[in-house]
């Protein structure tokens, strides 16, 4: 009786767990959108299905676009902008700027005054001066500064009140990014199904899930969308971000000026050009990361000195990079791949290693009939030497690799050999933050194996194909010989703008 009452149990387990189904592979969902906050979107979701994934997307989108219409300083209806309107008066504000004017407080004490709401101040006299070709006067920052140091509002915690103090404009332009991107990437983690999420604003991200991510860091000193990454990290449950210099700015009389200010002296930042933030907190990664742009280098191992969860890698004017010690934790370290050497006849010229091929390309500002965000369409921009061979491939963008047919023209010459390796990219970059829709990539006259190519005549495609769109193919030949020159092509329905620039190497 005691044998069969244990096979009477173990049948009833062997049954049991025959009835278990096997938990479903997670596969990485992406999606990009432009014009989002005024620059670039990209989402990726780890799910096991496409719903769940295409949930977690809507949840996301739905909190960006809720907090847009309360902390934007740009759309005259969000709370924000209305605020701005009432004047110096007590005004009963929303949960969620009362919190982020709080914490602009906070990171305003915590950085000695280097970040500042009302830095714009400062930043409209810039704007106004280099419009004029002229670098602003010492008395109009002088009396810039001096409205920026007093104080703007008075904040009540008991009843959720700000009271404005004076006129100056204010901006929440420094971390609101990353304060949105937190709360989307909380909604998208709340859906059902959803193991990992990835909102990456321009270049700040939030990263949320047990499974770790990995993160190119951009080089300052080469700011195309193809260039190898300064660093590379791999985070889990943080928030990184990104400010510097080298994508927005004022041209002054040939001269290059940063568009983050020193709210205390009313001068551009100008030893560090790129600072990257490693934090818990979003809008603490966001807030430090423009800071450290402002602050000396003194300034931010005090501030940080206590600080174990926060790490950062700077990089200054010169090119030196500045890493604390929580940086380690973070960074990806590889061995860098040996330069292939081409096998070539000594008869033959090689591409001038002094000159290199930059393509830009601003894709058009598409909007929906249905009032939809539309997503960014996938791009293909490679290079064919003259027998109609493909050399190189500088982009491939797209989300999902069984829609890679609608880029007909690259799948035909690249598509084996794209599908037969790696299918595509999937780390995401941080980076300074740009406008949306604008790229630009770079040839070096290498193959795709690293070998310099002849020097010659070569024909650059650039392909784009919009889901419930148009499709639109750019070819144009030029002779690469050494002489510069650059040629402005066609624009067409998703192209608004592109050249193709062959120039010599910036030392």
């Amino acid at each position: 009786m005691k044998f069969k009452h244990l096979a009477a149990i173990f049948l009833l387990v062997i049954t049991a767990s025959a009835f278990v189904s096997p938990k479903k592979a997670l596969r990485t969902f992406v999606s990009n959108y432009e014009n989002v906050l005024g620059t670039s979107l990209e989402l990726k979701f780890k799910a096991s299905n496409q719903a769940d994934a295409d949930l977690a997307e809507e949840r996301t989108l739905k909190e960006i676009d809720r907090l847009d219409e309360i902390l934007s300083a740009y759309k005259p209806s969000s709370e924000f902008s209305q605020w701005m309107k009432n004047g110096k008066q007590t005004t009963k504000i929303s949960p969620e700027l009362f919190e982020v004017l709080r914490q602009f407080e906070d990171y305003k004490n915590l950085t000695n005054g280097a970040l500042d709401a009302s830095a714009a101040l400062i930043g409209n006299v810039w704007k106004k001066a280099s419009a004029e070709h002229r670098l602003p006067s010492a008395s109009e920052l002088e009396n810039a500064v001096s409205l920026v140091k007093q104080k703007h509002y008075v904040l009540d915690g008991k009843n959720k009140t700000v009271t404005r103090l004076d006129e100056v404009p204010l901006a929440l332009n420094s971390f609101a990014k990353s304060y949105i991107i937190n709360k989307a990437a909380d909604k998208a983690m709340q859906t059902p199904g959803i193991e990992n999420v990835v909102v990456n604003i321009g270049g700040d991200m939030v990263v949320k899930g047990n499974q770790p991510e990995n993160i190119e860091i951009a080089n300052p000193k080469a700011d195309t969308e193809n260039d190898a990454a300064l660093n590379t990290i791999k985070v889990s449950n943080m928030a990184v971000a990104t400010s510097g210099n080298y994508r927005r700015g004022f041209n002054v009389n040939g001269k290059w000026y940063s568009h983050i200010v020193d709210p205390r002296t009313g001068n551009p930042a100008s030893e560090i050009i790129s600072a990257t933030v490693i934090a818990a907190d979003a809008s603490e990664a966001g807030a430090l990361a423009t800071s450290f742009n402002v602050l000396s280098v003194s300034e931010i191992e005090a501030i940080t000195a206590n600080r174990n969860d926060i790490a950062y890698l700077l990089v200054t004017k010169n090119g030196k990079e500045i890493k604390n010690k929580n940086w380690a934790e973070y960074e990806l370290v590889s061995a860098k791949p040996a330069a292939a050497m081409a096998k070539v006849n000594k008869a033959d010229k090689l591409w001038n290693t002094k000159y290199e091929l930059i393509v830009n390309l601003e894709l058009a500002n598409i909007e929906s009939t249905d009032g939809k965000r539309v997503r960014r369409p996938f791009v293909a921009v490679w290079v064919e030497d003259a027998a109609k061979t493909p050399v190189r491939n500088l982009a491939i963008w797209y989300n999902k690799p069984r829609w890679l047919p609608d880029l007909k023209s690259w799948n035909r010459v690249n598509g084996d050999e794209f599908r037969k390796g790696a299918e595509g990219k999937l780390s995401s970059t941080s980076s300074a933050t740009r406008g949306p829709g604008k790229y630009s990539l770079s040839w070096d006259g290498k193959d795709d194996s690293g070998k310099l190519v002849k020097a010659g005549t070569y024909t650059v495609y650039i392909e784009v194909a919009r889901e419930h769109g148009t499709y639109q193919v750019i070819s144009k030949e030029m002779k690469f010989t050494g002489s510069a020159q650059k040629v402005e092509l066609t624009p067409n329905t998703e192209l608004a703008s592109a050249s193709l620039d062959y120039r010599k190497i910036a030392k």
